[in-house]
């Protein structure tokens, strides 16, 4: 039995000022490995090098990171949306499908820069998360979903419904437990009545399928429905496919942006159209706002051993470990933003960390994300728009922070991250 942490709690259990902090410091007078016991759950936390490569080898059928994702987005989101699905993320991001994701990308951004104007001022998340939204929505959430007037609708219903929620504002679970999903329900209704007239224009007009292929693909597996849940299915696909692939991208997007504001000559080479360089800032920027906690949820006993013991974890207990407290301190120099460090998609040189699996963007072996493609080059597309088109002159006068309770995901600004703009002379 490791030591646990006597004092420590979880946010979504009982208020937190800093959840990150709280497992920091319990991990500074504990070692590398120990259990907390929070709420009805208990949490085995570890940072060791050799169970973290064992964390992230455990099979998916005895110890699951997709119940353990499951359990944590329950607390947001209504039940309903979790059942029956017929199209899960994953399903969507093959590689035949990156071209049409890149072309609503393409279109997103013009729209963007359009809508932004010569000059001006702006919130970097509140941009990035419209911008997220259009791109999400132009992909699979079918004809007019994308443009006026349901754009404005759905990009409200879908805040309501963020489901990353759960981990940026994990003290708030209490509150939406009490009022039984209310508000998420009547944003889910309002995105269910949007979603089913997008499925009234496709079925009105088959040659739509053309441009909108990924909605097509969602439709078509509900075809053997009745017509009540068949639009019922459908919109709650797609609602849970926007969710789980939009939310962290719009927050990766925005800390891409607050880092290359502030290095210019990172930013200059972004917006000569170094691709490759643009990847590089893209990968970084998204390693140092990691707020995440990989978890597997065990179904059957698995075995972790660190350096000094091997331990047995039992069915119900979560065996985690938290991307903040590794990314950045797993070799010197890690807690610095450098680029460099990064060989397109891969770490150049990862022979100072006592195991590779300490520093991670989009995870490894089986559970690395299956949207990293596409994010990666959303995001290179979308930072080398937005630098080349405009000069930004960011108004923070110090590096914004993070959410303080926030345990998981990328992390969202704990104020506004304002930047003033002026459109670029062409030539």
């Amino acid at each position: 039995m490791p030591p646990v942490a006597d004092g420590v709690a979880l946010p979504w259990d009982q208020p937190v000022d800093d959840a990150v902090a709280a497992i920091g410091e319990a991990r500074a007078a504990l070692g590398d490995t120990f259990v907390v016991d929070s709420g009805a759950d208990r949490y085995l936390f570890t940072f060791s090098p050799t169970a973290v490569r064992d964390l992230y080898g455990l099979p998916e059928d005895r110890a699951s990171k997709g119940v353990a994702d499951w359990r944590m987005l329950r607390r947001k989101l209504p039940d309903e949306l979790f059942s029956g699905r017929r199209t899960l993320p994953h399903d969507l991001f093959g590689r035949a499908d990156a071209l049409a994701y890149m072309a609503n990308v393409r279109s997103a951004l013009v729209a963007t820069v359009d809508e932004l104007g010569t000059e001006g001022m702006a919130d970097v998340f509140d941009l990035t998360r419209r911008l997220g939204h259009r791109v999400g929505l132009a992909s699979w959430g079918g004809p007019g979903s994308s443009d006026a007037p349901n754009l404005a609708s759905l990009v409200s219903a879908f805040d309501v419904l963020d489901g990353a929620e759960s981990f940026v504002h994990p003290d708030a679970m209490a509150r939406i437990a009490e009022t039984g999903h209310a508000a998420e329900r009547a944003a889910l209704q309002t995105v269910s009545t949007l979603i089913a007239e997008a499925v009234d224009r496709l079925s009105t007009d088959p040659g739509l399928e053309a441009d909108h292929p990924l909605f097509a693909r969602i439709a078509m597996s509900w075809s053997d429905e009745p017509d009540s849940r068949r639009r019922t299915g459908i919109a709650h696909d797609v609602t849970l496919v926007h969710i789980a692939s939009m939310s962290n991208l719009f927050a990766a997007m925005g800390w891409a942006l607050i880092d290359l504001f502030e290095h210019p000559e990172a930013r200059d080479r972004v917006a000569s159209g170094d691709s490759i360089w643009a990847e590089q800032c893209a990968m970084e920027s998204t390693r140092m706002a990691q707020r995440s906690i990989m978890s597997r949820f065990v179904l059957s006993p698995v075995t972790v051993r660190d350096e000094v013991h091997e331990y047995t974890i039992s069915p119900g207990a979560t065996v985690s470990t938290l991307l903040p407290l590794t990314n950045t301190t797993a070799a010197p120099g890690y807690e610095q933003w450098r680029p460099s460090r990064w060989n397109r998609r891969r770490l150049s040189d990862p022979s100072s960390l006592p195991a590779p699996e300490l520093v991670t963007v989009f995870g490894h072996g089986s559970h690395t994300c299956p949207a990293q493609p596409f994010s990666i080059a959303a995001m290179t597309a979308a930072v080398t728009t937005l630098v080349s088109v405009f000069d930004w002159v960011p108004e923070w006068a110090e590096h914004p922070r993070p959410v303080p309770a926030q345990i998981g995901g990328v992390a969202r600004a704990a104020g506004p991250c304002r930047a003033s703009y002026r459109r670029q002379p062409v030539g």
